[in-house]
């Protein structure tokens, strides 16, 4: 009987040498001539532990990591084939402290099976909610989003189910879902993983998203620095074809729903909707004013769904578990998983999903290990470079949106970049003003312009000149950005530049009183 060894095949892992490894695994074994069977799997999200290998045993996964290609003689010694002892052994897979305490539902076969293996995915529950959906109304389907609970994943969290309804009750002759993977925002790699580690659970739910609002089209808008992602998805996506799950015929339902992926040209605007719809429609990123709505007139004027990878990847097990399962994760308005990235100044970054409600110390300390450095982590960025700078003593904060909206913060994609006690927070501050001149499309004058000057404010305000009016002036130009820009770019600039004043005044060279 062949022994199953799985490497990882994500571009996290390859870029730590897990394509070097596997062949050194499999020559290794050659030359001993050991029948071993090489799995390419995504990676678990320990990216401390990549390249993080495991061999199938009687008594399940056995993992070892990080492995280099020097080890791989020692390891076969050892008998790492049958879970032997050795140095890099972790044990169990299942039962690695940092994964067994996760709720894995969207990315529960990220890791688990061949990315690009139907019969895996088939295997793992795969496609259990389509067969499902299917056989229902569009009605039924969008009412059991609805009732799960899921909101967008990305910086609105808007409910999923209102956002179909619309489309699924605005007549037109085509419809279009478009799923946004234009993962741009820092220390965010959830769509990344998902797309190359099981790339079958998006097309299932960007199919049953189609089957519910009356969409026959779907398109994923992929930025270009993913060029692993892009292959996994064009297999995948002719796989789903020649089996039946895409195509005119969706499981012999008489139902058709087919998938085009779009590459980007990189630009951070694009994740915002209308950027994007104007660049899938060939033309320059700019935002669209609205109303309308995408819903009503979006992709090439038709009624379009515009949702994120993470969102779309969470339909699945909600229809096949169903809403009242997602529903009974999470607190409050904020039901069901998320996928939090841990990035930063960590000693364990990577990837962990779990219900809304726990805690960034929970996450920080627990999961991450605290700062790599040693010192005391003084502030986390949430939800990208647009996201609030939060400080330590609001790290026992439940992450819910509603309780992150009351201190003027947000939780986005889940991306939590940590910062040590050596961070100079008036540098962040400029850093996200300018970010925001960097990436503005520059459709509107506060974010286009508002930025370049806050940036100039800013300089000023550090260099200890007129400070009380550079403060004056810093605020009022937070309000003009907030009000007067047309999307997210520039209304959510002021949030970093403000949560940085606030809770860290002394690094501008004010008090706190001069910052309230």
């Amino acid at each position: 009987m062949n022994m199953t060894v799985y490497v990882p095949m994500d571009s996290g892992a390859a870029s730590l040498g897990a394509h070097e490894l596997a062949q050194a695994i499999a020559s290794e074994a050659a030359r001993r001539g050991i029948a071993l069977e090489l799995k390419r799997n995504g990676s678990r999200g320990m990216y401390w532990l990549e390249p993080m290998i495991e061999v199938e045993t009687p008594a399940g996964r056995v993992a070892y990591g990080p492995v280099r290609r020097e080890d791989v003689p020692g390891l076969f010694d050892a008998g790492f084939l049958n879970g032997g002892c050795h140095a890099l052994a972790l044990g169990p897979t299942e039962s690695i402290d940092y994964l067994k305490r996760q709720s894995r539902l969207t990315l529960q076969r990220v890791g688990v099976v061949d990315a690009l293996s139907i019969t895996d995915y088939l295997a793992q529950g795969g496609f259990a909610g389509l067969r499902r959906a299917v056989r229902m109304s569009p009605a039924e389907i969008v009412a059991e989003v609805t009732e799960s609970g899921l909101r967008g994943r990305g910086g609105a969290a808007f409910p999923t189910g209102i956002k179909w309804n619309t489309v699924l009750n605005t007549t037109a002759d085509q419809k279009y879902i478009a799923c946004n993977a234009d993962e741009g925002d820092s220390g965010t790699f959830s769509d990344r993983m998902l797309m190359e580690g099981d790339p079958f659970c998006l097309i299932e739910g960007m199919t049953i998203a189609g089957l519910a609002v009356g969409a026959t089209r779907g398109f994923i808008y992929l930025r270009s620095e993913y060029p692993d992602a892009h292959r996994v998805l064009l297999a995948a996506i002719e796989t789903a074809r020649e089996t039946g799950y895409l195509g005119a015929d969706i499981l012999g339902a008489g139902k058709a729903f087919d998938i085009e992926v779009r590459l980007g040209a990189g630009a951070y605007i694009c994740g915002e909707e209308t950027a994007m719809l104007e660049s899938l429609e060939g033309k320059r990123g700019i935002v669209r004013a609205k109303p309308p709505l995408p819903a009503i007139e979006g992709l090439f004027g038709k009624p379009t769904v515009i949702n994120n990878v993470i969102s779309l990847a969470s339909v699945p097990i909600i229809l096949a578990m169903g809403a009242a399962y997602y529903r009974d994760y999470g607190v409050g308005r904020s039901r069901g998983t998320l996928p939090f990235q841990l990035a930063g100044n960590l000693k364990r970054p990577g990837l962990v999903e779990l219900a809304f409600g726990t805690t960034l110390r929970e996450l920080l300390y627990d999961f991450g290990g605290g700062s790599a450095s040693g010192r005391p982590i003084r502030a986390v960025q949430v939800g990208g470079p647009l996201g609030a700078y939060v400080p330590e003593s609001q790290f026992d904060v439940a992450l819910d949106y509603e309780a992150y909206a009351a201190m003027g913060a947000m939780i986005g994609h889940g991306g939590l970049v940590a910062f040590d006690d050596t961070v100079d927070m008036a540098h962040m501050a400029r850093y996200a003003m300018e970010f925001c001149a960097e990436e503005s499309c520059g459709k509107c004058t506060p974010c286009r312009i508002g930025s370049t000057r806050g940036v100039e404010v800013i300089d000023r305000l550090m260099a200890g000149e007129a400070r009380g009016k550079q403060l004056a002036l810093l605020n009022s130009l937070c309000d003009t950005m907030e009000r007067g820009s047309m999307c997210a770019m520039g209304g959510m600039t002021p949030y970093p530049v403000r949560s940085a004043l606030k809770h860290f005044p002394e690094d501008f060279g004010i008090d706190a009183t001069q910052a309230a």
